[in-house]
């Protein structure tokens, strides 16, 4: 089934008359357009029998391209690396595998793929895929998020490459796509205004390294966390500590010395979440970071899972893949 976000949104398959249109059915012509909109790049069909319809809507907004594309049919596309930008590609049909990054990311309706402007990329796009795009100029990105960590950049701003769209923060990322594709097709001045344009890009930036996982992103969390009470901060504190114990709401009031309801109220206000979610959250990285480490042999998906307090196989594995984008035993393979 779709992602809720995807079944209402009114930009799959309409036409964006604010838009640029590339159409093409040739394969050149095709590559020469992605050039022109991203870099340059090596587009080759997979079944040469069937035809492309390469269908591109695009529209710049100062460091940011916006736009809906699809191939018609299945074909490769090999950028090499992308230098100057990143780009987040949202399938509101179909599939893409992505390799970057030594990592391969399934991009489906619920999950997007964010892939950074210092890594090789390789895309498979499969036949009758369509997918929404930002793509936001490195320096542009880097800029943002050097004013917002008063401090320079230690290395390249790393992305996870694989963006769930079916948690709260993927789905604020999507109502934002939504409402930026949808107000730039309909708005030929509005957005173009100067001051609104930078209120834009300076919103998409933002959204985007506060939705998605990046080295900095705990960096950046702690400019926040200094204005949650302290009991929030010591909550999260124990539980990163305790995190592979019993842990009960009422062990988190005791530990604090407040009521469950401050508890409650100052997670749903500070961190837009609950404190067993997030407990869930601390579980399921430390799952997936023990994954990582293990070698093929020495444990066992269930093994690693039951110690960190997941007690259902299947629910944990269909939360780790939303979040993770891979399921836990293609981690443990690689």
């Amino acid at each position: 089934m779709e992602s809720a976000i995807y079944a209402s949104t009114p930009l799959a398959g309409a036409d964006l008359p604010g838009f640029e249109l590339f159409q093409t059915s040739d394969i050149e012509e095709a590559r020469q357009w992605g050039t022109r909109v991203f870099c340059e790049n090596r587009l080759s069909r997979l079944d040469t029998r069937k035809p492309i319809r390469t269908r591109m809507y695009y529209r710049r907004l100062r460091g940011l391209g916006v736009g809906r594309m699809s191939y018609g049919g299945e074909v490769t596309i090999d950028p090499g690396t992308f230098d100057s930008f990143v780009l987040v590609q949202m399938p509101l049909r179909g599939r893409e595998l992505i390799e970057t990054g030594g990592e391969t990311v399934c991009s489906t309706p619920r999950t997007a793929s964010v892939l950074n402007a210092h890594l090789p990329v390789l895309i498979r796009h499969e036949n009758d895929t369509e997918k929404l795009v930002v793509r936001i100029d490195r320096d542009v990105l880097e800029r943002y998020c050097i004013q917002h960590l008063g401090q320079a950049l230690r290395a390249p701003i790393a992305f996870r490459p694989a963006m769930a769209l079916d948690t709260t923060a993927g789905q604020r990322w999507m109502r934002l796509m939504t409402w930026l594709h949808t107000n730039l097709a309909d708005d030929d001045e509005g957005l173009q205004s100067p001051l609104i344009a930078a209120q834009t890009e300076q919103m998409v930036i933002t959204m985007l390294l506060t939705c998605q996982a990046h080295n900095y992103s705990e960096a950046l969390a702690q400019e926040d966390r200094s204005i949650a009470p302290a009991f929030v901060k010591r909550i999260e504190h124990y539980i990163e500590e305790h995190a592979d114990e019993p842990i009960t709401i009422l062990d988190l009031a005791e530990h604090a010395g407040v009521s469950t309801r401050s508890i409650f109220t100052g997670f749903r206000r500070f961190r837009n979440t609950s404190p067993m979610l997030y407990l869930k959250e601390v579980r399921m990285r430390r799952v997936h970071e023990e994954l990582k480490r293990l070698i093929p042999g020495e444990s066992t998906v269930t093994a690693v899972a039951f110690r960190w307090g997941f007690n259902h196989l299947g629910h944990f594995t269909t939360d780790y893949k939303r979040r993770f984008g891979e399921s836990p035993s293609e981690t443990l393979a690689h």
